[in-house]
C-alpha cells in the first residue's frame, strides 16, 4: 500500500548532447518531463511542426503499406493472439533501420505504387464491366450504335419504357407517320424478320419489362418529324454510342477485361512478394513513432543557442541511478530536490503482485490526491471477498482460475494492463471456489442432477457452512454483516488517514463518534423483535450490553450533533450543521442495504444454474440423454458463467467506488506519464 515518493531533477546540458540524452531518457522511461516552463529572453523554445509532420507521414507511409500487405496477404493470428504481447527486439535493430530507413520507406512507397495502379485496374474494369452489361440489350442490333442511316434514310436506334413487341413498335411508327402526313395508315407486306411499310422499317433488338431497345429506318424527309413524335411516347436515344457492333464491341471488352485482370493479378503478386518485408515495416513504423515523440518533446523544451533545460519528476528509487548515469556519460549540470510544499507530483502506485493486480481498479477511480494513501492493498482484499461471494460456484471458480493460469503462463510478454486483469480475476476465481465449496454448489446442482438421472441414486456434496437456496435469509443477514465490516473498514481508513495527519480532534468527531453511534445502534436492533423476525435468528445480550449500546448510540449522536460543525462560531448554525450530518445516518442505512447485492446475485448463479441442469436432464438417462444434457450443460453454463461474471465484477467495482470509497477516498491524483518508448508493433530489450 504505497505510493511511490517523486523526486523534482533538474538538468542543464549542452546542445551538442541532446540527442543522446533524450534517448537515453526515452528508453530509460523513468522521468515525467514538465512542458509547461515559461520562456524569457535567454530559453525558447524550438518549433519542430515541420520535423513532426515528417515523420507523421513516415509513419502513415509504413502502416499504410501494412493495410495493403494485410489486405493481400493476411497474417494468420490465432484468437489468442492478442494476448502474445509485442515482438521482443534489441536496440541495434533499431540502428540499423535507422541506417536503411530510406530503403524500407522506399518499399513502402512501392507497395502503394502497386496497390494504387491495382486499384486503377479494378476501376477500369468495372468500367468496362458496366459498358458491356449496358451493350447486353443491343447485341443483336446488326450495325453500330452511332449508324445515322444511308444516303436516302435515317436510322433511329433509341428506348421505349415497358415491353414492347414488333408489331406494336410498328403501330406506333405508322401513327406518327400517319399523323404528321395526314393520311391514313399504310400497309404493305412484311420483310422477314421485322414488319415494314412504305416509308419505314422497324424491329425490337429486345425487350424486358423495364424496357425496350429499337431500331427503326425512315426516310431522311421524315426522320425528324417521326423522332419528335415518337419522343411523346417515351422514345429516348442512348446516351453511349460506338463505332463498332454491339456484339464486336462486347468480344474487344472481354479481351480488354482478360487483359486487365491479368496485370492486376501481376500487380497483386508483386505485392504479395513484399510480405517478408512486414517485419521491417513495422519497426519503420515504431522507430519514426519514437522519433516523432522525441520531437514533440523537443519542441517543448526550454533551448538557448549552446544549452537545453529538462526539469520533472522522478520515483526517488530511481533517481540517484538516472543522476550517476547522465553524469558520468554527459557534461551537465543537475540537481535532485524533494518537491516542494506546493507542487502536486505525479502518482505511481508500488503494489505486491497481488494487491497490483487491482492497480487498474483504482486507477479508474481515480489516482490518490494530494495527501491521501494508496488503497490498493486494503481494497484487493475486499474485492476478492466480495467477488467470490457474489460468484460463489465451486466449479465456475475453477474454470476462471484455470483459463487466467494457462493464459498467464502460456503468454509471459502479454501487456501488463492483460496480465495485471488477468491475474485479478485468477485470484477472483480462487475466492469463488472457496465460497462455492462453502455454499456446495458446483455447476449449481449438477453432482445431485447427474447422479440422480444417469445413475439411479442421488449423491449430494454436502455444503461446508450451508446453502444460500435453503436459507436465503441467512444469507442476507450475512451479507448485511459483511457489508457493515466493509464500510466500517472504510471509516477506519479515513481515521488512519487522519491520526497520520496529527488531526486528533478531526479523528474523534468525524471518526470514533460515527463508530460509537453506529455500533450502538446495531447492538440496539439485533435483540429487538423485527430483527428476529426478519433473520429467524435470536440475540439475547445482558441488561448491561443493552445499557451500553444506548449510551454509546446517545454520547455519538450528540457529538454528531454538537462537533460536526465546530469550525462555526454560530451555535445555531453549528447545531443545523450537525443535526444535517447526523441525518447523514439513513445514508449508511442505504449503503448497507446494499450489500444484498452479495444475496441477490449467488442465488442468481446458482438458480439459473439449477435451471439449466434441469433442462439438461429432462430427456431422461440413456444415450439421447447423455448427448442432449451435455449439450445443454455445456451451452447453458457457458452463457451463465458469462453474465454471471459480468455482474459480480460490475457489482464488486460499485461497492469499492460508491460505499467503501465515499467514505474516505476522492482520487484526483495525476498519473505518473513518464517519457519513454511507445510503440505499436515491437518492443524494445534494454541493453544492460
Amino acid at each position: 500500500m504505497a505510493v511511490l515518493k517523486m523526486q523534482r531533477l533538474g538538468l542543464c546540458a549542452l546542445k551538442k548532447n541532446r540527442k543522446e540524452i533524450l534517448e537515453l531518457l526515452q528508453r530509460r522511461g523513468v522521468l515525467d518531463i514538465d512542458t509547461d516552463a515559461a520562456e524569457d529572453e535567454v530559453f525558447q523554445r524550438t518549433d519542430t511542426s515541420k520535423e513532426r509532420a515528417d515523420f507523421e507521414k513516415e509513419i502513415q507511409l509504413a502502416e499504410h503499406a501494412l493495410e495493403i500487405l494485410q489486405r493481400y496477404v493476411p497474417e494468420h493470428k490465432g484468437m489468442l493472439s492478442s494476448l502474445e504481447g509485442k515482438k521482443l527486439v534489441d536496440l541495434e535493430s533499431c540502428r540499423r533501420m535507422e541506417a536503411a530507413r530510406e530503403t524500407v520507406l522506399h518499399k513502402a512507397r512501392k507497395i502503394e505504387e502497386l496497390s494504387r495502379k491495382a486499384a486503377e485496374c479494378e476501376s477500369e474494369s468495372r468500367k468496362l464491366e458496366n459498358e458491356r452489361e449496358a451493350l447486353e440489350p443491343w447485341k443483336a442490333l446488326a450495325v453500330p450504335m452511332d449508324f445515322a442511316g444511308t444516303k436516302r434514310t435515317a436510322a433511329l436506334i433509341g428506348t421505349f419504357p415497358g415491353a414492347l413487341s414488333t408489331e406494336q413498335l410498328c403501330g406506333l411508327v405508322e401513327a406518327a407517320l400517319a399523323r404528321d402526313s395526314g393520311e391514313g395508315t399504310a400497309d404493305g407486306p412484311a420483310a422477314s424478320g421485322a414488319p415494314e411499310a412504305p416509308g419505314y422499317y422497324a424491329e425490337v433488338v429486345s425487350a424486358d419489362a423495364d424496357q425496350s431497345c429499337v431500331f427503326i429506318l425512315v426516310k431522311k424527309e421524315d426522320a425528324g418529324r417521326l423522332e419528335e413524335a415518337l419522343r411523346t411516347e417515351g422514345f429516348a436515344r442512348p446516351s453511349r454510342t460506338e463505332g463498332t457492333r454491339p456484339a464486336a464491341r462486347q468480344e474487344e471488352l472481354a479481351k480488354e477485361l482478360e487483359s486487365l485482370k491479368e496485370k492486376k493479378e501481376a500487380l497483386e503478386e508483386q505485392i504479395r512478394a513484399f510480405a517478408e518485408s512486414r517485419e521491417e515495416l513495422k519497426l519503420a513504423a515504431d522507430y519514426y513513432r519514437m522519433r516523432l515523440e522525441k520531437y514533440e518533446l523537443l519542441g517543448s523544451l526550454l533551448q538557448s543557442k549552446k544549452t537545453f533545460l529538462v526539469t520533472g519528476y522522478v520515483p526517488e528509487r530511481a533517481a540517484q541511478d538516472l543522476a550517476r548515469e547522465l553524469s558520468e556519460e554527459f557534461t551537465l549540470a543537475l540537481e535532485l530536490a524533494d518537491p516542494a510544499e506546493e507542487d502536486e507530483p505525479p502518482v505511481l502506485l508500488a503494489n505486491k503482485t497481488v494487491p497490483a493486480s487491482f492497480e487498474g481498479v483504482v486507477a479508474a477511480f481515480g489516482l490518490p490526491g494530494k495527501g491521501e494513501i494508496d488503497p490498493t492493498a486494503i481494497m484487493s482484499a475486499c474485492y476478492i471477498f466480495l467477488f467470490g461471494l457474489m460468484l460463489s460456484d465451486a466449479a465456475y471458480g475453477f474454470v476462471v482460475f484455470a483459463a487466467c493460469l494457462a493464459a498467464l503462463l502460456k503468454f509471459p510478454r502479454m501487456q501488463e494492463g492483460m496480465c495485471k486483469s488477468l491475474r485479478m480475476f485468477m485470484y477472483c476465481g480462487i475466492s469463488t471456489m472457496f465460497w462455492g465449496v462453502m455454499f456446495g454448489s458446483y455447476f449449481g446442482d449438477v453432482v445431485d442432477v447427474v447422479s440422480r438421472t444417469f445413475f439411479g441414486h442421488q449423491v449430494t456434496i454436502p455444503a461446508l457452512w450451508f446453502v444460500p437456496l435453503n436459507d436465503p435469509m441467512k444469507m442476507l443477514v450475512f451479507s448485511m454483516l459483511f457489508g457493515v465490516i466493509h464500510l466500517f473498514l472504510g471509516l477506519g481508513m479515513k481515521g488512519y488517514m487522519l491520526l497520520r495527519d496529527k488531526k486528533y480532534l478531526d479523528f474523534v468527531c468525524d471518526v470514533v463518534f460515527w463508530y460509537l453511534l453506529l455500533i450502538g445502534l446495531i447492538l440496539i436492533l439485533l435483540p429487538s423483535g423485527m430483527f428476529e423476525s426478519i433473520s429467524q435468528m435470536q440475540f439475547n445480550f445482558p441488561p448491561i450490553l443493552n445499557q451500553a449500546a444506548k449510551l454509546m448510540a446517545v454520547v455519538g449522536a450528540a457529538g454528531i450533533l454538537l462537533m460536526s460543525g465546530r469550525g462555526r462560531k454560530n451555535w445555531f448554525l453549528r447545531v443545523a450543521l450537525g443535526a444535517y450530518d447526523l441525518y447523514g445516518v439513513t445514508s449508511w442505512l442505504s449503503d448497507v442495504l446494499s450489500y444484498s447485492r452479495l444475496l441477490a446475485l449467488g442465488l442468481a448463479t446458482g438458480v439459473i444454474g439449477s435451471v439449466i441442469n434441469s433442462m439438461g436432464a429432462m430427456l431422461g438417462g440413456g444415450i439421447v440423454g447423455a448427448i442432449g444434457f451435455t449439450l445443454v450443460f455445456l451451452i447453458g453454463h457457458s452463457v451463465n458463467i458469462g453474465i454471471n461474471l459480468l455482474g459480480a465484477y460490475v457489482h464488486t467495482n460499485r461497492l469499492q467506488y460508491v460505499e467503501f470509497f465515499g467514505k474516505f477516498y476522492e482520487g484526483g491524483g495525476r498519473p505518473f506519464n513518464p517519457f519513454s518508448i511507445h510503440t505499436n508493433y515491437v518492443e524494445f530489450k534494454e541493453e544492460n
